[in-house]
């Protein structure tokens, strides 16, 4: 079908090549007619000719089918096989058979005209359709690249949001904390006139270090002041240690001393998807190491998380690699790379899990990452 109204198109595109197709198509015929004439008589070549008009009237239009029954019914009154000086009167029989003939091509060029202007209906259907899906894909590109811009837009909201509490917090809450410690240190001097309350003072005095490590531990998690100052390795090996004190899993850190500093957003994505990593382990893997590798080749830069444990359920893999519905941390570790121009890819083989994150590396902006102090002292 689709052969058939490419070609019809084509045909009907130019008028000439219509009347020159339905005139090739007749002379075709009688030549046939003339060669074949002793063999297959004139009922032979009426359908010979019948099947010019046939094709003229299905690709050619009624104007070069009426020309085609016109050189058929001529050669039918002439005679097929041409008769020098004989212009005899045809018998009945042959003004019957002419009769029939031209009967006939006029059912054929009727079928044809109709079946004509029903394709014609259907490929200007078929043209408003493709250009409706057009104007509507259209719609979507435009509609998913503003959603595109709004996640891009709510994350870095997030991250300005999250250094604004943390600098909140040590500049408020931490000086507050800090000037009540003093207080209470200058009180616990003065012991031997308030003795009965001594063990008060020894409890709240512990209670504020607990409190102020706390702030300065939560502070340090929402956005560590290490990522803007000293960079990406130093941050890592800072939240390494940290975590590694915290939940007891080893963290065997691979980051090359002379790693170079990267965008600040770069920067904070990859932190982002190692504190997902890690966190994630501690919640749900059961391993008792975490493996993080960093590495900067070429043009690209390489982060793998990787843990012993008891690996990602077959179900849960299907269900992430299909695009279901997988955590909000993933979905938010993905989208965040993806502004980036990077991938993550999750493996689990039944046995430990690994994330694998790939990253275009941009221009650097200069600094190497500086010494980091140990993860009491940052606490």
């Amino acid at each position: 079908m689709g052969i058939h109204t490419s070609l019809s198109a084509r045909i009907s595109g130019s008028s000439f090549l219509r009347y020159f197709s339905a005139l090739l198509s007749a002379l075709i015929a009688a030549m046939l007619c003339g060669g074949l004439n002793r063999f297959v008589g004139n009922g032979g070549c009426y359908l010979l000719f019948l099947t010019a008009v046939a094709f003229s009237s299905w690709y050619c239009g009624i104007g070069p089918s009426i020309v085609t029954v016109g050189i058929g019914t001529l050669g039918a009154f002439f005679g097929f096989i041409p008769r020098i000086h004989s212009f005899s009167v045809p018998s009945t029989t042959e003004l019957v058979g002419m009769l029939m003939f031209v009967v006939s091509s006029g059912l054929i060029v009727l079928v044809g005209e109709t079946r004509r202007r029903q394709n014609g209906t259907l490929i200007r259907a078929q043209g408003a359709l493709e250009q409706q899906v057009q104007e509507r894909t259209a719609d979507l590109d435009t509609v998913n690249r503003n959603l595109r811009e709004l996640s891009a837009r709510l994350m870095q909201l997030q991250d300005d949001e999250r250094r604004r509490i943390a600098r909140e917090l040590h500049d408020s809450v931490g000086q507050t904390l800090a000037a009540l410690a003093m207080n209470l240190a200058l009180v616990r001097n003065d012991v031997e006139r308030l003795a009965r309350t001594a063990a008060t003072l020894n409890d709240s005095e512990s209670l504020v270090r607990e409190m102020s490590t706390e702030v300065r531990t939560i502070s340090h998690l929402l956005h560590p002041p290490l990522l803007d100052e000293a960079g990406l390795a130093s941050a890592i090996r800072w939240y390494a240690d940290g975590f590694a004190q915290r939940s007891r899993i080893k963290v065997d850190l691979d980051l090359p001393e002379d790693f170079d500093r990267l965008p600040p957003e770069m920067e904070t994505a990859i932190f982002r998807v190692v504190q997902e990593c890690l966190t994630n382990i501690h919640r749900h893997s059961g391993s008792w190491i975490a493996k993080i590798h960093v590495r900067q080749r070429h043009d690209h830069v390489f982060v793998s998380i990787e843990d012993k444990g008891k690996g990602i359920p077959l179900g849960k893999q299907e269900e992430m690699a299909s695009a279901g519905t997988p955590g909000v941390g993933i979905r938010g570790m993905r989208e965040r790379l993806r502004q980036l121009g990077g991938t993550l890819e999750i493996k689990s083989a039944g046995h430990g899990t690994t994330v694998t994150v790939q990253l275009p590396a941009a221009e650097k902006p200069g600094a190497k990452a500086l010494s980091v102090p140990g993860p009491a002292a940052a606490a």
